[in-house]
């Protein structure tokens, strides 16, 4: 178990990706006076007994309702049961992991007036793998993710099921096996932790870590599709991109230069080639790739803020004893982020796509149609390249912006929401989705490379179809094509094909080692 010390307010996304990636977090004891003084604070507003909203006053719609005091741990376990109302499939165990480390490291700000030992517990879970069984399907991103954190709330009260390392169990069983103690929440203590972005950050958060590989998979694809092809690499001379200046754009030439860097096959038809320019989705790949680049930094901007952030409400200052209703569970920001990520991902597979297109159509490559040998008797790439257009097409409707949609909850309390729950969401499929294009594109490129033999490519790529070749076979004639393209997309999704290319530097997204 690799345990991460996490300041709160200060951690970096590389923390968020180890975190995603299975490290335990553990809060810098720094942070614990924090936690103190805000809990006392909200100690100090009950004891007034002046109405403040979200510690003795109902909730929403019903702000106006004064709770005694003697009615407020049932008030703060109510909401917590009222609001977990998320229906559909689980959550992945990665992302709620996540979202509770988010939650942690929100509350450990000591700006949302919860206790120590309730702080505690959630870290406890986590350090113990009880990881809440949490719907995925609720939020509108607005007042919070309310839903799926109060399903994560509600563990730990005792209430619903929980992943363990032994299985899905009940709540209560899970805390005696792994010796917990549930809580009774304290005022505010409900409210705090089921209001926050976290669901919706840790989604978007997990699409980012995901797409980091899937860009830098298809800087490899595409350029051993050039070499396939026989393309030219004078499209990504400096100089053309130094000229446009979008530095994601100049980096991307740059990784497709090194990518291609003594390649033999490239030498071949340096002179004498009778082709003037290469299609769009050769030529065009550091403009493209470069402009998703520059989308996936922007998100990654934007998420690191969020993720430091505290977003639930109200919100407690000590310095005077205030507590203060703002908006920063409104996940506005958060949504963007993943629409940006939307059209990165959607983009990125699109291009792999018209590079497999082309490489199977042989008046544009020159090779075997539908790279087989034998074209008529055998189908060869004929159908994958189907399916990969059928994944594209896919992704194009899912990219459509979540953002821009809004519906009223609330009884019009709520009356202009996020969606940036299902936005970010949906990113994991669509990655899955853009993995499987650039799956089937790796198979193809390795083909079309292997009629140009004795030509080798470069050392970086003749690594990658040295790769490809240990697991799939070259295609002489047909065969069940279903588990070869399982094969070539699991080195896709594992980042098998990046680390092929150990010394070719890459640009860098998120930060910190991939």
């Amino acid at each position: 178990m690799t345990i991460l010390v996490l300041n709160p307010g200060n951690a970096t996304l590389a923390d968020w990706r180890a975190i995603y990636r299975g490290a335990v977090p553990e809060l810098d004891p720094a942070c614990r006076p924090k936690i103190k003084a805000s809990a006392e604070t909200v100690a100090r507003i009950v004891a007034k007994g002046e109405p403040v909203y979200g510690i003795n006053t109902g909730f929403g719609k019903l702000a106006s309702v004064r709770i005694p005091a003697a009615d407020l741990e049932t008030l703060q376990r109510n909401i917590v049961l009222s609001h977990a109302a998320g229906v559909g499939e689980p959550m992945h165990v990665a992302v709620t992991r996540l979202m509770m480390a988010l939650k942690l490291a929100s509350l450990a700000q000591g700006a949302s007036g919860v206790r120590e030992q309730t702080i505690d517990l959630l870290q406890a879970m986590l350090a113990k793998g009880v990881i809440p069984v949490v719907p995925a399907q609720g939020s509108v991103g607005a007042s919070g993710d309310l839903a799926p954190l109060s399903h994560m709330t509600a563990t730990m009260i005792g209430v619903g099921d929980c992943h363990t390392p032994h299985g899905i169990v009940p709540a209560k069983v899970a805390f005696v096996t792994h010796e917990l103690e549930p809580i009774t929440l304290g005022a505010k203590e409900g409210l705090a932790l089921l209001n926050g972005t976290q669901f919706s950050t840790a989604y978007a958060l997990a699409a980012l870590f995901e797409a980091e590989n899937l860009y830098h998979s298809a800087l490899v694809t595409g350029a051993l599709s050039t070499d396939a092809a026989k393309g030219s690499d004078a499209p990504f001379d400096p100089r053309i991109h130094v000229l446009r200046k979008h530095r994601g754009q100049i980096e991307t030439a740059e990784t497709l230069r090194n990518l291609m860097a003594g390649s033999a096959i490239r030498e071949s038809h340096r002179v004498g080639d009778e082709r003037v320019q290469d299609p769009y989705c050769l030529r065009c790949q550091p403009q493209v790739m470069g402009a998703a680049l520059t989308l996936l930094r922007q998100a990654a901007d934007t998420l690191g803020t969020e993720a430091n952030g505290v977003t639930d409400n109200p919100l407690i200052f000590t310095e005077d004893d205030t507590a203060l209703s703002g908006g920063n569970f409104h996940a506005e920001p958060v949504a963007f982020a993943a629409d940006m990520i939307a059209l990165a991902v959607c983009e990125i597979g699109s291009l792999s796509e018209r590079r497999i297109a082309m490489l199977v159509d042989p008046a544009l490559s020159g090779m075997p149609a539908f790279l087989t040998p034998k074209p008529g008797l055998n189908s060869g790439f004929m159908i994958p390249q189907v399916t990969a257009a059928a994944l594209v097409s896919e992704n194009k409707q899912k990219a459509y912006p979540a953002s821009v949609d809004s519906i009223p909850t609330s009884a019009n309390q709520e009356d202009h929401v996020s969606m940036a729950a299902h936005g970010a969401r949906r990113l994991l499929g669509m990655i899955e989705n853009a993995n499987g294009v650039l799956g089937i594109e790796l198979l193809a490129a390795a083909q079309g490379c292997d009629f140009h033999a004795p030509l080798a490519s470069s050392g970086a790529l003749e690594a990658v179809r040295k790769l490809v070749r240990a697991q799939v076979p070259h295609l002489d004639d047909d065969r069940h094509f279903h588990p070869d393209m399982e094969k070539a997309i699991a080195l896709v999704r594992t980042g098998a094909i990046v680390q092929a290319i150990a010394g070719v530097g890459l640009p860098e997204i998120s930060g910190g080692e991939r």
